[in-house]
């Protein structure tokens, strides 16, 4: 017996080049890529304690952002339009523009606290808070909107 796909080719082409189209090749090792820290300062740790309960009433959920764009005579807000998992669309005002542009948003899967007071600005309610990361790299202030895996659904709660 020959094992499949070793059979005398008429063509005089290899089993591999004979090969469906639709079938990817093997990715190639992706490097990652390295971090330097040694310049980055942070914010000293809060002294004050939290209890648990205070925590607990803190509204942590992933939501997906539907749409985002600037908000006109503002430099530094962005609109939300988020999927919370509740059914309702979502509006939070963020005033990260300058580190992001609204395109490159559209479709990620971040973290909000949603039960927060809903607040003006600009003349547009804002309903709850996108969380970020802020650190120093020199004197420059560096902003990273937390964004996780896509695959955690709308609503999913943070503990």
């Amino acid at each position: 017996m020959k094992p499949i796909g070793l059979e005398k080719q008429d063509s005089g082409e290899t089993p591999a080049e004979q090969a469906p189209a639709d079938e990817a090749a093997p990715a190639a090792p992706v490097a990652e890529e390295k971090i330097d820290f040694s310049n980055v300062v942070v914010e000293p740790l809060f002294e004050d304690q939290v209890d648990f309960e205070t925590f607990s009433k803190s509204d942590f959920r992933a939501v997906k952002v539907l749409a985002c764009e600037a908000v006109p005579k503002s430099k530094k807000l962005l609109r939300f339009t988020l999927d919370d998992g509740s059914g309702t669309e979502r509006t939070i005002l963020s005033g990260i523009h300058a580190y992001y542009e609204p395109e490159q948003l559209i479709g990620k899967t971040c973290i909000a606290i949603v039960n927060l007071p809903p607040r003006k600005m600009m003349g547009i309610e804002s309903c709850g808070m996108l969380i970020s990361a802020v650190h120093k790299e020199g004197e420059e202030e560096k902003l990273h909107l937390l964004m996780v895996d896509p695959h955690i659904p709308a609503g999913a709660k943070m503990y």
